[in-house]
């Protein structure tokens, strides 16, 4: 009530949904910041609007149900800037203004005025905000720059690509780039996808440990699966049900839905699949507790040995065969000293550490970069760089075979932040930009193949940086900055 009181006796304008006239007030109604408060208004802020003015303290807009709104002007004290942070959130901005890059700047510099911080190298500007709204970012102030460099070409499979690599990690373009030209010059590499399915496990639960295990028995039921893939698969036309695994854990079950998703990564189509088969199952087990859509026995954002063991998203392998001479000239190296570092390292040194799918010396350097550059959810990381690195003298021990095998890679290319234009862009030059027309599910499959063949270039790189003994000079020259922190 109080509240209320104290808002209803504010000086400011009244929205155009309440009253079509403006009223100001003068600026002697609200306190001015301090001179230490003061930061300089970006140009949009300083624009006139039929809802905005730089002004009055507050304006108050009207809500869903009738409820009052206040956003705070720019002039106002910090004091009153705080109140509004904590009472009123910013996610109101974009509805209220409908302009959601002007949103983003009021957003900004309230953030600024309110913790005294400036936000001067973040940038505002040259950013498209309406294309993240409602489903990639909530809040903008701003966006981070990251650079991405090229690594290429890739020969893989027969086709050549241009590998897009967003990362501030000195050395990682150039080394991955190392292991191209390697394998290019040994005729390129070889991909195989094992497996395309998204998985999502929810969790119910029973009176008794019989009765979950009747449930269990049920899904398992080969004459059962045909009805539930009819259940499951009307929630997308691209949603195709594959497979049910489920594990016991008292009364407790965990079913683990695998489907085919097309080209979107597919968390969110799989998970309406299983939201219909909950919903059916509720008539056949009235006495079903369903406890979460997601149990963690998917696994998703997680390291997990069901996905390291089954697989999620796309499991690939890719391979080449490296010429003596190429190891030589290319690597600076020799093939028996890459054989021993790694059974030494990606194998003994990675079982030596208990690692879980982590036999490998940086996937997920390569799968991070490639994430970012291509609006890959990069969280998804974690169980996608799940790989095993293997290198074996061929051709009585002249030349090198090296393969990397990786159970769950997770990528689409529809949806989330494939969507935003320099995310799509670097799609597009990988040529599996959106979806495809002719196959739908072969952009994502390539995608990840793509994914693949470049951590078996960062790999190969990488290692014969190590087994050279030139990791710490490349290094100490790529990777480190010249600047003076403490003038930064």
């Amino acid at each position: 009530m109080r509240m209320e009181a104290r808002r209803r006796s504010m000086k400011g304008v009244v929205h155009p949904e309440i009253q079509p006239q403006r009223r100001r007030v003068n600026d002697s109604d609200s306190q001015s910041l301090k001179a230490s408060d003061a930061l300089p208004l970006p140009s949009i802020l300083q624009t006139p609007s039929s809802s905005l003015s730089s002004s009055p303290s507050f304006i108050i807009c009207s809500s869903d149900g009738g409820r009052r709104s206040v956003i705070p002007r720019l002039s106002t004290t910090r004091r009153s800037l705080s109140r509004w942070w904590r009472e009123d959130p910013s996610y109101v901005l974009e509805s209220k203004l409908g302009d959601c890059r002007r949103a983003a700047a009021i957003r900004r510099e309230a953030l600024q005025r309110t913790t005294g911080k400036s936000l001067s190298g973040l940038p505002l500007d040259g950013f498209d905000y309406d294309a993240i709204l409602g489903q990639c970012c909530e809040m903008p102030v701003g966006y981070v720059q990251i650079p991405v460099g090229i690594a290429g070409p890739l020969l893989l499979d027969g086709r050549e690509y241009s590998v897009p690599m967003a990362t501030t990690e000195g050395c990682l373009v150039a080394s991955t780039n190392r292991g191209c030209k390697a394998i290019y010059a040994c005729g390129g590499a070889t991909s195989v996808l094992l497996r395309d399915g998204m998985t999502r496990a929810p969790v119910v639960r029973f009176g008794t440990a019989k009765r979950a295990a009747e449930l269990k028995f049920f899904l398992e039921d080969p004459l059962n699966f045909e009805g539930l893939s009819l259940v499951f698969n009307s929630s997308s036309r691209f949603a195709k049900l594959q497979s049910i695994k489920c594990a016991i854990a008292g009364k407790n079950l965990y079913m683990r839905f695998t489907c085919s998703t097309g080209d979107a990564m597919g968390m969110n189509m799989v998970s309406k699949g299983v939201q219909n088969v909950m919903d059916f199952l509720n008539n056949e087990f009235p006495d079903m507790d369903v406890i979460g859509i997601s149990g963690n026995y998917c696994s998703d954002k997680k390291p997990a040995a069901v996905n390291w063991i089954e697989g999620r998203g796309k499991s690939v392998v890719c391979e080449a065969i490296i010429k003596e001479e190429v190891v030589k000239k290319v690597l600076k190296t020799d093939v028996a000293s890459l054989v021993e570092l790694n059974m030494l390292k990606n194998l003994t040194g990675s079982a030596m550490a208990g690692a879980l799918g982590g036999f490998n010396a940086h996937a997920s350097n390569i799968v991070s970069a490639i994430y970012i550059a291509t609006g890959q959810d990069p969280a998804q990381n974690i169980e996608s760089s799940h790989c095993i690195t293997m290198m074996e003298a061929v051709n009585d021990g002249k030349d090198l075979h090296v393969s990397v095998t990786m159970p769950s890679i997770e990528v689409g290319t529809v949806g989330g932040g494939t969507q935003l234009a320099s995310q799509s862009a670097c799609l597009n030059l990988l040529g599996v930009k959106g979806a495809s027309k002719e196959a739908p599910g072969s952009n994502a499959r390539m995608l990840a193949t793509i994914v693949a063949g470049s951590v078996l270039a960062a790999e190969l790189s990488l290692m014969s940086a190590i087994a050279a003994g030139q990791l710490v000079n490349s290094h100490m020259k790529y990777n480190r900055s010249n600047k003076d922190v403490s003038k930064v």
